[in-house]
């Protein structure tokens, strides 16, 4: 693909290289929200190597990570995309530049143009917080990039928000409810709350990088909440976190849809724990106006 010269300063578009390295760190660290861990190489290489699924699932048609240089060919701006071969939808994965908005129009921009074939563009599709961000868009924090995407045609939705909270170490639960198995992947610990040997209330729980920890999901079967399950669940998963080091902890909370007691009730069970709202998360999509067929 060429790469044209940027009117910005003197910046170009261009492929990312492996001595971007450092640079693209500082641009992501930038951004970086309280209880996410800091850009690394390694966090980075696993990154991109997660633009491309495994084996058996859908095959990019081309995954992409683009840089935009200044003048001295140092980064000021990132962005990565792909689209599949067997679905017609492509997908700006992340996007980074100091919330310059010259800088971020660029680069979606750049990234819109390359994705011209895709009927359909998604942007920050919410996902568990990872190496390199939230998964969703922090609408607050980062409002340059979210206005930057709204001025290239795409529109935005809420579909959850961050939570965050320091953790001390403090005593385990008097009683412990629920059997804890190792988790494969994501790579953490499940706990599993029984009663009468049935499966009534599941946590999967994490201890990543600079003791930070995330908290994927906690879950009441649908004729056991509103009984104080989850709050002896989550109680017995931070005690379990700071036993294994962690002295801060993160989630995301779907709450896009709140039209049922139960997704109302979720905040109150975190914020009773001292979790404290960071920012909401937002997602993006850009739908192409369908061209009619002639006699249509």
């Amino acid at each position: 693909m060429a790469f044209s010269p940027s009117s910005e300063g003197g910046s170009t578009l261009r492929p990312y290289r492996p001595e971007d390295e450092p640079g693209v760190c500082d641009l992501i660290d930038a951004d970086r929200l309280p209880g996410q861990p800091h850009c690394t190489p390694e966090g980075l290489a696993a990154a991109r190597r997660g633009l491309v699924p495994p084996v058996g699932g859908a095959v990019p048609a081309w995954p992409r990570i683009s840089v935009l240089a200044d003048a001295d060919d140092r980064p000021c701006g990132i962005v990565a995309y792909l689209s599949w071969a067997d679905v017609h939808t492509g997908d700006i994965c992340w996007v980074h530049a100091y919330e310059d908005p010259a800088a971020l129009r660029a680069l979606i921009s750049h990234a819109h143009a390359a994705l011209a074939h895709c009927p359909q563009i998604e942007a920050f599709v919410g996902a568990p917080p990872g190496p390199l961000g939230p998964g969703g868009l922090p609408r607050t924090r980062r409002a340059a990039t979210h206005d930057a995407l709204v001025q290239t045609g795409f529109t935005g939705r809420r579909q959850g928000c961050y939570l965050h909270r320091k953790l001390h170490v403090e005593p385990p639960p008097a009683k412990l409810v629920a059997d804890v198995f190792p988790c494969g992947f994501p790579s953490g610990h499940r706990l599993i709350l029984r009663e009468a040997a049935e499966p009534v209330a599941e946590a999967l729980v994490s201890v990543g990088p600079e003791r930070g920890a995330t908290i994927y999901w906690i879950e009441t079967v649908p004729t056991r909440r509103r009984c104080g399950l989850g709050h002896r669940l989550l109680d017995q998963a931070l005690a379990l976190l700071a036993e294994r080091g962690a002295t801060e902890v993160a989630l995301v909370l779907d709450d896009s849809e709140q039209s049922t007691p139960e997704s109302r009730a979720a905040p109150g069970l975190f914020r009773s724990f001292g979790f404290t709202l960071v920012d909401q998360l937002w997602t993006y999509q850009h739908r192409r106006p369908q061209t009619q067929r002639p006699g249509a």
